[in-house]
């Protein structure tokens, strides 16, 4: 008897117990947990924001060419048949216009520039002659004197004579012109790009020597696109790097009236100032400045990219961030112009963007903090231990 009134209380005390979990559970609600067990959520990271910031961006045109001579001079010998027997310059070496740059043999000529003389005074003496029996023949001619066959072989040989001077000066001429051209002569200043030149050499008249820059003058060819022609005009900086990285300023001179059918683009020559490290022949990138444009930018550091794509972390009112895509522009320096994505007054995370996830939870540092710190990780949860131990 006593053994089941022991059954039926316990079996009593069961049915209270379940009706009493019923009851909590009835009054329970998802996302509440009792004060002591309670979990506060706590920032991923400690961040600084940006929003969008007003930047003038420059304008430029980027091209590629290669570096030429303004013009170039043809040096060659017109003298014909001469030994080639003193050369004074070399290539690089800079030269003043009238400057000797290599000597011919002139012996030979000099001897028929003698004997020409020569020959060109015995000329005038034979005209002196001649032009004295003239004259006797024109006072006779009205005295009946002489024939008037005499007299007019008396005139014709004074006229013989002058031409046979005229033709021994013209051989005067001719020699020293031979004499001068034995020496080659520097035609304008500049600087000696090749030399063909051969110490001993006999050369034919024509023979080329040397080349000239002139004025040691160089350029830069560009080649730009056809349709970014029309913003280019002359007057326009230009600045070019060479593979080696040094970078110098140009002046935009003339622009080509052609466009190549092959590549549709169009020459563009640009003036260089005198520089020891460009070379004829260099091959240059550069870029024509147009003047500037306001954008609105960030921080290279706000962004991210993913497959392709650019996003960056915008915080909301509840201090979460949410991932956005925004469509990005040029960049200058570490600044990147913003194209869409984003609004005026939206913020976003200056740095750190590879540490959140969609979603995440931050503390925004104080003005003045820069640098990311990560937040305390979460505590474990808590939990009720009782007085024998058990959970």
């Amino acid at each position: 008897m006593k053994t089941s009134h022991m059954l039926v209380l316990a079996f009593m005390g069961l049915v209270l117990a379940g009706i009493t979990i019923v009851g909590m559970l009835a009054e329970y609600k998802p996302g509440t947990l009792p004060p002591a067990t309670a979990i506060t959520e706590q920032p991923t990271l400690t961040v600084a924001v940006t929003t969008l910031q007003t930047a003038t961006f420059p304008t430029r045109i980027a091209a590629n060419g290669d570096i030429g001579a303004w013009q170039e001079a043809s040096i060659g010998t017109e003298a014909n048949g001469l030994r080639l027997v003193e050369i004074t310059v070399n290539v690089g070496d800079r030269v003043t216009r009238g400057q000797l740059l290599a000597r011919f043999a002139a012996d030979t000529v000099e001897a028929e520039l003698a004997y020409s003389r020569a020959t060109a005074a015995e000329a005038q003496e034979a005209l002196v002659e001649a032009a004295a029996n003239g004259v006797r023949a024109r006072v006779l001619q009205k005295t009946g004197a002489l024939s008037a066959q005499q007299i007019q072989q008396y005139l014709s040989a004074e006229r013989t004579a002058q031409a046979r001077l005229d033709a021994a000066r013209a051989t005067v001429r001719t020699q020293q012109l031979r004499l001068a051209q034995a020496q080659v002569l520097a035609p304008d200043d500049g600087v000696i790009s090749a030399r063909a030149a051969t110490l001993g050499a006999v050369l034919p008249a024509g023979q080329e020597l040397f080349r000239l820059i002139r004025g040691g003058r160089i350029e830069w060819r560009a080649e730009v696109a056809a349709a970014e022609l029309d913003r280019l005009q002359p007057g326009q900086r230009a600045r070019i790097t060479t593979a080696g990285g040094y970078t110098v300023e140009g002046r935009l001179r003339i622009l080509s009236p052609m466009i190549d059918t092959q590549t549709r683009d169009g020459l563009v020559y640009v003036d260089l100032p005198p520089s020891d490290f460009l070379r004829v022949g260099m091959f240059a990138r550069g870029e024509f400045d147009l003047g500037g444009r306001q954008v609105q930018t960030l921080p290279q550091t706000a962004l991210q990219l993913r497959d392709g794509f650019s996003y960056v972390m915008r915080v909301g009112e509840d201090l979460r961030v949410v991932q956005a895509k925004v469509t990005t522009g040029r960049r200058s320096g570490d600044r990147v112009e913003i194209l869409d994505g984003l609004g005026a007054d939206d913020r976003v995370v200056a740095f750190g963007t590879a540490f959140l996830g969609d979603g995440d939870l931050i503390r925004v540092a104080a003005e003045g903090r820069i640098k990311p710190t990560r937040a305390q990780p979460i505590p474990a949860p808590l939990m009720l231990v009782d007085s024998e131990g058990a959970q």
